[in-house]
């Protein structure tokens, strides 16, 4: 345990598997009390369906030397969310750190389909899972973190905030607005929390190895990189470690106000921050996504990693 955010309380909301998992582990390691909600347990699943746990995530936390809690919480009941803030209340007086990584739509995305054909049910669904989801949630537990100066607040999204000004083509109006509307609601969130010496920023991963990318490519954390025979951009991918590393290190810049309302990615803050990834590299895949990557252009991230 490294110790450099200890004596800190954090949250992170759905923090079950991928970034959101990570970075859980990665608070745990810096030294913060950890509470990990997720809808998924080892009693059942979410409607994700998949097997991992918020149980697993506060294994993982208590392996590196960490300590935590994982509560079932769904973060669209406002009731089971207010007595989550209620318990975090009873039990440490306020939040320091709250990372809100809900979302858990992936399986409503129609790729490619206009919004018209698009199924309304499933439209509704992720936009519930974004939005409301993350108001629901910074409605009950921002009074907790007002209490703490220099609290803390990341919501997790997917794609810069330059890069979600143009519609992503290829994925759907509704995946598109879920995703960009975060970089928004870090503008408001900063906005209303300045008066309370807080920081609210949005906070991109680049190309993730999550647990179900890999599954896609059919490798391991171990031996990702035979996935670039297929798709020779993922030389890019970076590991979920990588978000954590990356958010601890803002977490623990006393300076790090200077971040809020923007969105940030994890290539970005390890440029400053000097953070590289699990295996030594410091991968930086927005900037080659956007700088780089054209059609037919070889995959050279040599810049990048």
């Amino acid at each position: 345990m490294s110790g450099e955010l200890a004596g800190k309380v954090a949250l992170v909301a759905g923090g079950t598997r991928g970034a959101s998992r990570a970075i859980a582990v990665e608070l745990g390691r810096a030294g913060a009390y950890v509470y990990v909600t997720g809808r998924t347990t080892r009693a059942g699943r979410s409607e994700v369906d998949r097997p991992e746990t918020i149980e697993d995530t506060l294994e993982r936390i208590e392996a590196v030397g960490g300590k935590g809690t994982a509560l079932r919480v769904d973060h669209l009941v406002s009731d089971e969310v207010a007595a989550l803030a209620k318990r975090i209340d009873a039990e440490h007086g306020g939040l320091d750190i709250l990372v809100d990584g809900i979302w858990g739509g992936d399986r409503y995305l129609e790729w490619g389909k206009p919004v018209w054909e698009h199924s309304l049910d499933a439209s509704l669904r992720m936009m519930r899972l974004s939005l409301d989801a993350h108001l629901i949630t910074s409605h009950h537990l921002f009074p907790l973190v007002i209490r703490r100066p220099g609290g803390l607040v990341i919501e997790l999204t997917d794609g810069t905030a330059e890069y979600n000004q143009k519609y992503r083509e290829g994925t759907s109006l509704p995946y598109y607005l879920a995703k960009a509307a975060i970089n928004v609601l870090a503008v408001g969130e900063a906005a209303e929390l300045k008066a309370h010496d807080c920081t609210a920023i949005a906070f991109t991963p680049g190309w993730l190895r999550s647990e179900a990318m890999l599954e896609i490519f059919e490798v391991t954390e171990e031996n990702w990189r035979d996935a670039t025979v297929r798709e020779p951009h993922f030389v890019i991918s970076e590991s979920p470690t990588f978000s954590g590393r990356t958010v601890v290190a803002l977490a623990a810049d006393a300076d790090r106000h200077r971040w809020t309302g923007q969105t940030v990615s994890s290539g970005q803050l390890a440029k400053v921050y000097e953070i590289d990834d699990v295996d030594g590299s410091r991968p930086d895949a927005w900037r080659y996504i956007e700088e780089v990557q054209e059609p037919g252009k070889p995959a050279d991230a040599s810049g990048y990693r």
